[in-house]
C-alpha cells in the first residue's frame, strides 16, 4: 500500500469550483458527504427516500421515548472522524460507560467471557462437564476444520460451543453454525482460547495478543438523544451552507451514458449534477440503472441482507439492569439482544419512574417474524421478558415496533461477483461513487461509512482515493485534514467481521 497523505500548508484546490453534486441517501453516508463538500463551499443536493434523516443511525421518537434503532456507539480510532462528530455535536456528545453481558439459565455472564465467572455461574455439575467436553476436544477434534462449529468445539469443547456460540450466531444471521465457514471465528476470536482466558484472569485483564483490549471498550461517546441527533444536526448544518436536503425522494432512474451519470429522477423531479455519491443499497442501485447494463442485468438478485425489528417496550422500574445491552443466549426465546436505552443517555427516557427497552429480532424482510402485526409482537416482547425474568407482565406499559430493513449486507457465495460486476460498471461512470455500508455492500461501523463519505467528497474535489481498497493515488488535494495510512488501516482493522457461508 502506498503512503496516504493530504498534506498542504495553505487552502488549494485544482478543481472547477462551479460543481454540483447529488447525494443519495440522507444516511450517515450520505450526510458526511455533504457536510465535507458544503464545507468546501461546494453545493449538494441530498435525496433520502423516507421521511427523517440518519438512515439505519436514526432515533426513532415515540411518546417522548427515543429508540436507537440497534444501539451506536460512538467510537473510532480515526480522528477526522471523531473530529466531525464533536464539531457537529459540541458538548451534546456524552462520555459514557459501557456493560454488555451474555444471559443464560436466568443468569448474567460477562463478556468476554471470564473463566471462573462462569464456572461459579455454571454451578460446579455443568462446569465440570464443560471441562470434559473440552478436554475430549483437544484429544479428539473435529477434523476437517472446515464451518464455525467445529472451530469453536475443537478450542472450547462442544459443550461451552453450545451455550455461549450457537444460539446467539444462529438468531443474528438465520444461519446453521455448520453453513459458516471457520475463517470467520478465526478472525472474529482471533488469538482467543480457553488457555488464553485462564491467563488472562490470572493477570487480572482480557487482552489480545497486542496487549489492548478488542472485544471490550470500558467507555464510548453518544449524542444525548440518540445517533438521529447528530443526523439532525448535520442536516441544519449542510442546509445552512446552501445545500438541500429533500426528503421523500426516493430515486427511480439513474440515467447513464457511457463516460458519465446524467441525472437521476426522484419523486418524479429530474436532479443533475456534475458528480454523483451513492449510499443506497446496490440491488437497488442496479435496479434503477437506465439503461439497464448488458454486465449488470442478473447482478441485482447477487445481493442479499438480513433485517432486523425492534420492539420498544416501556417499562416501570429505572434500574432493570446496569447493561446498555444484553446478549441473549437463550434458545428457548426469539429475541437476540436487548437495548436498555436509559444507560445509553437518560435524556432518552423522559420518565426517570421508568426504563425503554429494545428487543431485536432478527429476521428476512418478508418472512413470518417480519410480517407478524405490531399488537402480536408487542404481546411476544412482554411474554418473553416475562420468560427470561427480566419484567414482569404488568410492568410493560406501552410498545412500539421499528422495523430496519436490509440491515446487515449478506457475505454469500454471490456477492463477491455482484461487486466484481458493479465496480466495472463504475469505471465506465467515473463521476458516480458509492459509500456506506448499503452503498458498497460492507458490513461495517458507522466510522467506516462516515470515513468512505469523507474521501469521496475530496475526490470530487480533485483527490483519487480508492474507496474500494482504501488507498490513494493522490496527486494533490483540496484543504482539510490529513488522512494517514494509519487512520485508514485502524478504521479497517477496527470493522466487525461478517460469517461467510460454506
Amino acid at each position: 500500500m502506498p503512503v496516504i497523505s493530504d498534506q498542504f500548508s495553505s487552502p488549494r484546490l485544482e478543481t472547477d469550483l462551479d460543481l454540483d453534486v447529488v447525494i443519495i441517501g440522507g444516511g450517515p453516508a450520505g450526510l458526511t458527504s455533504a457536510y465535507e463538500l458544503s464545507k468546501r463551499q461546494v453545493s449538494c443536493t441530498v435525496l433520502e427516500a423516507s421521511g427523517v434523516v440518519g438512515g439505519l443511525a436514526r432515533t426513532v421518537p415515540y411518546k417522548g421515548y427515543l429508540f436507537d434503532i440497534g444501539g451506536h456507539r460512538f467510537y473510532t480510532l480515526v480522528k477526522i472522524v471523531e473530529e466531525m462528530w464533536r464539531e457537529v455535536l459540541g458538548n451534546d456528545l456524552l462520555q459514557r460507560p459501557r456493560l454488555s453481558r451474555i444471559y443464560y439459565r436466568s443468569k448474567f455472564f460477562q463478556y468476554p467471557l471470564e473463566p471462573m465467572d462462569a464456572f461459579w455461574k455454571l454451578g460446579m455439575a455443568e462446569a465440570l462437564l464443560c471441562g470434559l467436553s473440552y478436554l475430549h476436544a483437544r484429544l479428539f477434534p473435529q477434523l476437517p476444520e472446515e464451518d464455525l462449529e467445529s472451530w469453536v468445539s475443537n478450542r472450547f469443547g462442544r459443550r461451552l460451543f453450545k451455550l455461549f456460540f450457537q444460539s446467539y450466531t444462529e438468531k443474528v444471521w438465520g444461519l446453521s453454525c455448520r453453513q459458516i465457514r471457520a475463517d470467520w471465528a478465526a478472525q472474529r476470536i482471533r488469538g482467543l482460547s480457553v488457555t488464553t482466558l485462564l491467563r488472562d484472569a490470572l493477570a487480572g485483564r482480557a487482552a489480545n495478543p497486542d496487549g489492548e483490549l478488542r472485544t471490550l471498550i470500558r467507555e464510548f461517546q453518544y449524542p444525548r438523544f440518540g445517533p438521529g441527533m447528530m443526523w439532525s444536526k448535520t442536516r441544519e448544518i449542510v442546509e445552512s451552507r446552501g445545500s438541500r436536503v429533500i426528503l421523500n425522494a426516493p430515486v427511480s432512474k439513474i440515467a447513464w451514458q457511457p463516460g458519465r451519470v446524467t441525472h437521476v429522477v426522484a419523486g418524479g423531479t429530474i436532479y443533475t449534477g456534475s458528480h454523483f455519491i451513492s449510499s443506497m443499497p446496490v440491488r437497488q442501485l442496479i435496479e434503477t440503472l437506465d439503461p439497464m447494463p448488458d454486465g449488470l442485468v442478473k447482478a441485482a438478485a447477487d445481493f442479499n441482507y438480513r433485517d432486523f425489528l425492534t420492539v420498544g417496550l416501556i417499562c416501570k422500574g429505572s434500574h432493570l439492569f446496569p447493561d446498555n445491552w444484553i446478549y441473549i443466549h437463550e434458545p428457548k426465546v426469539k429475541v437476540g439482544r436487548i437495548q436498555n436505552f436509559g444507560n445509553w443517555s437518560p435524556d432518552m427516557v423522559p420518565d426517570p419512574a421508568t426504563s425503554s427497552l429494545g428487543l431485536e429480532y432478527f429476521c428476512f424482510e418478508g418472512d413470518q417474524l417480519w410480517q407478524t402485526p405490531d399488537a402480536e409482537l408487542i404481546e411476544l416482547g412482554r411474554r418473553e421478558l416475562a420468560q427470561l425474568g427480566l419484567v414482569k407482565p404488568e410492568d410493560v406499559l406501552d410498545g412500539v415496533v421499528i422495523r430496519a430493513p436490509k440491515a446487515y449486507p449478506v457475505y454469500d457465495q454471490t456477492y463477491r461477483d455482484g461487486l466484481r460486476k458493479v465496480r466495472e460498471f463504475l469505471e465506465i461512470v467515473p463521476n458516480l461513487q458509492l459509500v456506506g455500508r448499503n452503498g458498497m455492500h460492507r458490513y461495517n461501523n458507522q466510522d467506516h461509512s462516515m470515513l468512505t463519505a469523507i474521501l469521496a467528497a475530496r475526490n470530487v474535489l480533485g483527490a483519487k482515493y480508492d474507496l474500494w481498497h482504501a488507498n490513494v493515488e493522490s496527486q494533490y488535494g483540496e484543504c482539510g485534514d490529513e488522512i494517514t495510512e494509519e487512520d485508514l488501516r485502524l478504521m479497517d482493522e477496527s470493522q466487525p467481521r461478517v460469517p461467510a457461508t460454506k
